[in-house]
């Protein structure tokens, strides 16, 4: 596994070995063992999620607040997704700022994004099936959106019309009035 270090601290991109031959494909997509060196410290998973989205859907930004801050490690099983992390860490010299790339089935890059940072993607294929997992569990008391158009965060979406946005994410909180991390 190749890993990536991106502009923001905390934040990688892994690019797992894929092994090719005539009948297809094989890759370890998680190794504990493996992932903890990367990431430089123990991590513990408790749920996985799988969504499904069609092409210009935008999910996000999302984030839980303590005491379940969640970490996730996301990758796209199914077609082509811009997906973003923003960190919203108080002390961070980065805060506020984003990070983007593609996530897809060919490329089979994950990304590794650690508690306080908002998260969120844009469906850029006919269809997607994004998986992520998490490091606490859901919990609906916690769960916080950053408005995933907010000029004070500048983000670059790859869109050419406006994405279709669920009523909640319409709603979020603009970066500069959303809990601290």
């Amino acid at each position: 596994m190749q890993v990536i270090q991106t502009p923001l601290q905390g934040l990688l991109i892994l690019q797992p070995q894929a092994f090719k031959d005539e009948r297809g494909w094989f890759m370890e997509s998680f190794n504990s063992a493996r992932f903890e060196a990367a990431v430089g410290q123990p991590v513990h998973f408790v749920q996985d999620n799988h969504s499904f989205s069609t092409q210009g859907v935008l999910r996000g930004l999302h984030y839980q607040v303590a005491p379940q801050a969640q970490a996730k490690l996301v990758r796209v099983v199914e077609g082509r997704v811009w997906d973003v992390a923003v960190d919203i860490r108080v002390n961070s010299p980065t805060r506020g700022q984003s990070f983007g790339l593609e996530l897809s089935a060919e490329n089979r890059k994950q990304l590794w994004i650690p508690a306080g940072f908002a998260h969120g993607f844009l469906t850029l294929s006919d269809t997607s099936q994004f998986l992520y997992k998490t490091t606490h569990f859901y919990d609906p008391a916690c769960e916080r959106s950053i408005l995933w158009s907010d000029p004070a965060l500048a983000i670059s979406w790859p869109i050419e019309q406006m994405p279709l946005v669920n009523i909640k994410d319409q709603q979020a909180a603009l970066f500069s009035d959303a809990p601290p991390m």
